[in-house]
């Protein structure tokens, strides 16, 4: 009976979790955080955004804001034994998303600054963002 409870719930859980199918006259985005860190979908053109796990815009110009959270290690802060945790929000924009395409942004930081790239279908560097702003938690 365990067994059977432990199975059912790991395939509500899986079940859950998955992402529609991409619409191919839209652009989709996958998100991809470091080990360890958090990327979440907050807005696309300043407007909410209602699925954290990706985007998908329709083709032409977009700016995307992420939210990205992250602890800075002890050894880069100084004398702290405990991990800085930091919440930031990020900008990328970019002016030719094509139907049918997955594109991939990618997030991670160096010390206490992050940083956002964008990748397309070949894995080519398309586009690099901003901090907009960032905080402890």
């Amino acid at each position: 009976m365990r067994t059977l409870v432990t199975v059912s719930s790991l395939l509500l859980l899986s079940a859950c979790s998955t992402l529609p199918d991409p619409d191919p006259q839209q652009a989709w985005i996958d998100l991809a955080p470091h080990e360890d860190t958090s990327l979440d979908a907050v807005q696309v053109d300043e407007r909410d955004w209602a699925d954290t796990r990706y985007f998908e815009v329709p083709p032409g110009k977009h700016e995307l804001t992420v939210r990205y959270q992250f602890a800075v290690a002890p050894s880069n802060i100084g004398a702290v034994d405990a991990p800085l945790q930091r919440d930031c929000q990020l900008n990328v924009s970019f002016k030719d998303f094509n139907a049918g395409e997955r594109y991939r942004l990618q997030a991670g930081n160096t010390g206490f600054h992050p940083w956002i790239k964008l990748y397309d279908e070949r894995q080519k560097l398309i586009g690099q963002g901003l901090p907009a702003g960032c905080q402890r938690t």
